[in-house]
């Protein structure tokens, strides 16, 4: 199982924090460490180390999915050309997705924490790309107006059925859509202040 912050500053600066996840059904899963080294990882037969201060860039994002709607992603460059992705929900069964929202949270701070303890100077950056976030909006914009012109129409033509077929489903589109659009509005931001609408809601631990 990954270890936790908590587990962590009880063992001591040097215990190493994992995490995993299976991306699909089909394969191993893929396997993250953070070492004294830096961050170790070991997918599909293939394994490395990567300096901290060799990463170059982390991109977090919203990315839900139908059998899992909490679910983010990270990605993150090596200087060197590598690329590596992390995501916070793993294959259990072909019909579940499970979370592994606060694992996911833990690593991904944790991350951040050793870079900026390295001196690391890493792009730090979230949502989507500017272009294909300004595309989104401009099909939004035009799928917004051919709503509401259908709505328009079945209010003058009585067709009450219509009608609310469509405000249903507007609202239903508008809380999925919306939620994605909101959440990966481009950004960057820093190593003290990491987005936590791209990051997993912390869950509380229970005290003993």
């Amino acid at each position: 199982m990954p270890t936790t912050l908590q587990d962590r500053s009880e063992a001591g600066e040097g215990t190493a924090v994992r995490y995993a996840y299976k991306a699909s059904l089909i394969g191993s899963a893929h396997q993250f460490e953070l070492t004294d080294a830096g961050l170790s990882w070991r997918i599909a037969g293939r394994s490395g180390v990567w300096d901290y201060r060799d990463i170059s860039t982390i991109k977090l994002s919203y990315r839900p999915v139908s059998m899992q709607q909490q679910r983010f992603r990270a990605d993150i460059d090596n200087a060197k050309g590598g690329r590596i992705a992390i995501l916070s929900t793993t294959w259990q069964t072909a019909t579940l997705v499970a979370p592994q929202g606060q694992l996911y949270r833990d690593f991904i701070v944790e991350l951040h924490r050793r870079m900026q303890a390295a001196g690391s100077r890493a792009a730090l950056v979230g949502g989507l790309g500017p272009k294909t976030y300004t595309a989104a909006l401009a099909l939004l914009a035009v799928l917004a107006v051919s709503m509401a012109g259908l709505l328009l129409r079945a209010l003058l033509t009585a067709e009450w059925t219509g009608a609310l077929f469509l405000v249903g489903f507007a609202a239903l589109f508008a809380w999925q859509i919306g939620g994605f659009i909101t959440r990966n509005r481009p950004r960057r931001y820093s190593f003290d202040d990491l987005p936590e609408a791209l990051l997993p809601a912390a869950t509380k631990r229970n005290e003993t």
